[in-house]
């Protein structure tokens, strides 16, 4: 009893201590942008919210976010419109070659994004491509396309395929019921999936930095420019911003739908 007690509590404190370390950077980096001095620095010498105030005078921030926001959500779209078809091949055809073509879906995600920004960068460049919102768009779609194939197919296959052949056996054809089953069904995978390809791209920067550079810099670009020459907690400010907006956008999956559900369907 005394050895189930003591290993339960070992357990805890190690979960704990784990917990402590995983988010001591981020409460260090929220205590920091409401700093009063123009350099970051711990323990603040005063709090304001003047950094945030900066950041949203901050024109250079502000476009930036817009780039930002308007190539992940057309990103996410598109990665939506071309992962799902893949999701339903996948999961409701059977050919020589499934596995392969699972894997080439995915192979975006065991890439290194430095090696994908290269070969981006070199299949763009000749296409006069680069520095646009097409070519930035792409770029996301490709990187995009695996979560929303993965956290579709979830859904689908979790699916009790007599619903479907209920539907076909009264008559519907296969365009209807994909509308009326299916798509309702794997609506919470649609939506996580959704979701995450909007975050990956929004958050994405290693390949803006090669394929990005004025005329469609994202967020992530502007802050890597804006730290190249200064520090100071409008960093910060802006980094809790960030961390704010994605865990928003993971708490409305969450209380929509449930997150468990949308990545099991």
């Amino acid at each position: 009893m005394k050895a189930s007690l003591l290993t339960r509590v070992s357990w805890g404190a190690l979960i704990t201590a784990i917990y402590i370390f995983l988010l001591a950077p981020l409460l260090v980096v929220f205590v920091i942008s409401f700093d009063t001095r123009p350099y970051l620095s711990f323990p603040p010498a005063g709090f304001s919210f003047g950094s945030y105030i900066a950041v949203a005078k901050n024109e250079g921030f502000v476009r930036a976010f817009g780039v930002s926001l308007l190539v992940g959500v057309v990103s996410a779209l598109l990665a939506l419109a071309a992962g799902v078809p893949a999701a339903l091949l996948l999961t409701r055809q059977k050919f020589a070659g499934r596995g392969a073509l699972s894997a080439l879906f995915l192979s975006p995600l065991l890439v290194p994004h430095i090696v994908l920004a290269v070969g981006i960068l070199l299949v763009l460049a000749p296409v006069d491509l680069l520095d646009s919102y097409t070519g930035l768009i792409m770029a996301h779609v490709g990187i995009t396309i695996p979560y929303v194939i993965r956290t579709v197919s979830l859904s689908l296959a979790s699916i009790d395929p007599a619903s479907e052949e209920s539907a076909r056996v009264h008559g519907a054809s296969a365009i209807t019921v994909f509308r009326r089953v299916t798509l309702p069904l794997a609506a919470p995978g649609l939506l996580a999936g959704g979701v995450i390809a909007f975050l990956v791209s929004f958050d994405e920067a290693v390949i803006a930095l090669f394929i990005a550079t004025n005329r469609v810099s994202t967020l992530p670009l502007a802050i890597y420019h804006y730290i190249e020459f200064r520090t100071d907690p409008q960093i910060a400010a802006l980094s809790v911003i960030l961390i704010m907006v994605s865990m928003l956008l993971m708490v409305l999956v969450e209380r929509v739908v449930g997150l468990r559900r949308a990545l099991k369907g």
